[in-house]
């Protein structure tokens, strides 16, 4: 069989190849609702599928929205992944997704494929944006949109998480449980990146901590993001002499791997032994104690960083205000912390 055209819709509908590009691209200008019907009509009579590769061609784009994430096997940055490609997809655009594993030449090697591919338009979950991978977005002047984590390194349009105040809400709630102090496992202890969640969550314990008139020296313990090392971690700080009375991780799935260890430990939680964690992944509600947490807007997040990254004024210059979309942090309490 030939193959169906755009000249074949538009004969059959009785309208222009114009019409029929603008309602297949829904626009650039408006369509009669009779008329689109007529050619929605027409499409699907012929079977007429559009050449996705000839109209990015022509337009030096394609339907494609590019997402760099740190690792999708960690279960929040693969809600997070699940969260974009839903949104992307409300938006008529498809999802293209690479692991960087914390590695900085791997987040430039994505970033030049998914630019090279000339994608609408780009979201970043950076550790750490070096200064590469920032020059590589501007050599592109591409639409970047920044989602979780704001690198020093660029200045750019980001929607990120209250990490800051979440992290304090949950010490505090800790803390009104009449613990003692509250340890804290924060990320690996290198020189402290700005916009990294990991580091704000390591702050906010401390202003909590400090505000409550309590010393934090000593109680801050290292460990990967991941529940693996964390447990591996977990079982040195639960197996020492001093022990904490209760700890804030600074990912729930640190506070997992902090479970389990505690578990094969014989440390009863939370009668010995108080956690909270931050980010409030689905399994959190189904760890044993269900995890005390703190909560982000995921969707929500998702949504707001796909219509960044497809708004047309995006690169339009503004006040710093203007370029940052904050999403509040609630606290989520289950029984890990000692409520009922």
């Amino acid at each position: 069989m030939a193959k169906v055209t755009r000249d074949d819709v538009a004969r059959l509908a009785g309208t222009s190849t114009a019409v029929v590009s603008y309602v297949i691209n829904n626009g650039p200008r408006p369509v009669a609702p009779a008329t689109r019907e007529r050619v929605l009509a027409a499409i699907k009579e012929l079977g007429y599928r559009p050449d996705r590769v000839a109209q990015a061609m022509a337009s030096r784009r394609t339907d494609l929205i590019g997402l760099i994430i740190p690792d999708a096997r960690q279960p929040f940055f693969g809600e997070m992944a699940h969260a974009v490609e839903q949104a992307a997809s409300e938006r008529g655009k498809m999802v293209l997704v690479g692991n960087t594993d914390y590695v900085g030449e791997r987040e430039v090697h994505y970033l030049r494929a998914f630019l090279g591919m000339r994608v609408s338009g780009l979201i970043l979950v950076s550790h750490a944006l070096n200064d590469l991978a920032a020059a590589e977005i501007d050599a592109w002047d591409a639409r970047v949109v920044l989602l979780h984590e704001r690198p020093e390194a660029i200045d750019d349009v980001a929607v990120t998480t209250d990490d800051l105040g979440g992290a304090e809400l949950a010490v505090r709630h800790l803390l009104e449980h009449g613990y003692e102090y509250v340890a804290c496992m924060g990320g690996i202890a290198e020189t402290p990146a700005v916009g990294d969640p990991v580091s704000d969550h390591v702050e906010g314990w401390r202003r909590a901590m400090d505000e409550a008139g309590i010393s934090t020296e000593g109680r801050l313990f290292e460990a990967l993001y991941n529940r693996y090392d964390a447990y591996q971690a977990a079982l040195k700080i639960l197996s020492g002499p001093d022990r904490p009375p209760a700890i804030f991780c600074s990912t729930d799935d640190q506070a997992i791997g902090l479970l389990r260890a505690a578990r094969e430990l014989r440390i009863d939680v939370p009668g010995e032994l108080a956690v909270a964690g931050f980010d409030d992944i689905k399994e959190a509600a189904l760890a044993d104690p269900p995890l005390t947490t703190i909560a982000s807007d995921r969707p929500a997040m998702a949504r707001a960083a796909v219509d960044l990254v497809l708004d047309d004024g995006l690169r339009v210059a503004g006040a710093r205000r203007e370029r940052l979309k904050v999403f509040p942090s609630r606290l989520v309490v289950r029984q890990s912390c000692g409520c009922p």
